[in-house]
């Protein structure tokens, strides 16, 4: 019984470490798309003799909020219409960013876009951003001295994928401070400029905690027929 015994823990083992790595393995790891995004904007800009915007994460959080809120809206032909209100920036998104609300500027100018399928920001750049001559006017917009992109997939690593960058006219480093020394809401769902946090960060935290609930309850079934038996020859 106890060889049975080794050998049905050493399996046990085996499918526990497969349940634990699998969120890491499957899970879509795109690092931190909106701080990408966001810089091949400047380099665009550079090249237009513009300067640099500065990247707010304050902003790129608010920009994540409204990428969620909007997430239902994109249609079969990858055009998004969606306008949150006044009210919501300042009463739902800024609060769940932890934003300090004397600092909450104004909003200078936005671009929100979609894809169906996820794609890398050098193709969002071209493909979201930039579908027109109207778009690259804003992006080029002399008076913007800083931004904010978020970015959020409306099902969990599946699409339609939502992008969104606000844009702001303030004084730098003065308007869309976040509370708690700048760190913001625990992100769950896709990710924004300003953050260190990869994209898929959230997603693999939730399914690490759901995989280590699987494990003990397989322990707890096979550890049951064990004592009922007492010989566990599942796996042997």
């Amino acid at each position: 019984m106890k060889v049975e015994f080794l050998c049905s823990f050493q399996w046990i083992s085996v499918i526990c470490s497969v349940l634990l790595l699998a969120p890491f393995a499957c899970s879509k790891n795109h690092g931190n798309a909106a701080n990408d995004l966001l810089e091949i904007i400047n380099k665009n800009r550079t090249s237009h003799n513009r300067p640099n915007l500065g990247n707010n994460p304050g902003l790129g959080c608010i920009a994540l909020q409204y990428a969620e809120q909007c997430k239902n809206n994109c249609t079969v032909n990858n055009t998004i219409h969606c306008q949150p209100t006044a009210d919501d920036f300042i009463e739902i998104f800024a609060p769940n960013c932890g934003v300090e609300l004397p600092t909450f500027g104004s909003i200078s100018g936005y671009i929100l876009g979609c894809q169906k399928k996820y794609i890398d920001p050098t193709e969002a750049f071209s493909k979201v951003l930039v579908k027109d001559h109207k778009e690259l006017s804003l992006l080029m917009n002399k008076t913007f001295s800083e931004a904010g992109v978020g970015i959020v997939g409306r099902h969990k690593h599946n699409g339609p994928y939502i992008w969104c960058v606000l844009f702001s006219s303030n004084r730098a480093n003065s308007s869309f401070v976040l509370e708690d020394l700048g760190k913001g809401i625990e992100q769950k769902r896709g990710c924004y400029s300003g953050s260190s946090v990869d994209c898929s960060k959230g997603y693999k935290n939730s399914a690490v905690v759901i995989n280590v609930w699987m494990v003990f309850f397989v322990f707890v079934f096979l550890f049951q027929v064990f004592v009922d038996t007492g010989n566990l020859i599942l796996f042997c």
